[in-house]
């Protein structure tokens, strides 16, 4: 109950997919720092036609989360995703700057966080809290 009625999908994300994409999003990250760092001001403040900007969709999700009286669950699950990307990039080949960690964690949340609202935020929303087209051909292209 401490992550809240979908609690299991929470954990599920947090220790099944987020070490496989930690090591991934950081190194990615370290890569093409411009071009992330484009990329993700373009994601958090302007989102694109399939989803929402990501600081909307964080507001949304925590909006929610007070209003079920679960902000203490939300805290939970982004401390439990933060520690698992600093697990998963311990034991990694990953050098991982500071910046990469944090853009990492920041991905981790807030796909942790989408698993909490699956069944309460329509797909424009979730698809805005896990990033959806950060990776993609044309945003890549673009960069």
């Amino acid at each position: 109950m401490a992550r809240g009625p979908r609690g299991r999908d929470v954990l599920n994300v947090i220790q099944q997919e987020v070490p496989e994409r930690a090591a991934r999003w950081a190194a990615g990250w370290d890569a093409d720092s411009e071009g992330m760092r484009e990329r993700k001001w373009d994601w958090e403040q302007c989102g694109g036609p399939t989803c929402g900007s990501g600081r909307w969709a964080d507001s949304i999700a925590m909006s929610v989360s007070h209003a079920r009286s679960e902000p203490a669950a939300q805290t939970w699950i982004e401390h439990l995703a933060r520690s698992a990307v600093d697990q998963a990039l311990v034991g990694t080949d990953t050098d991982a700057g500071m910046v990469a960690r944090c853009y990492a964690y920041r991905r981790a949340t807030d796909h942790a966080v989408a698993a909490q609202h699956q069944a309460r935020l329509e797909p424009y929303v979730l698809d805005a809290l896990r990033g959806v087209g950060l990776y993609s051909p044309a945003a890549v292209a673009a960069a």
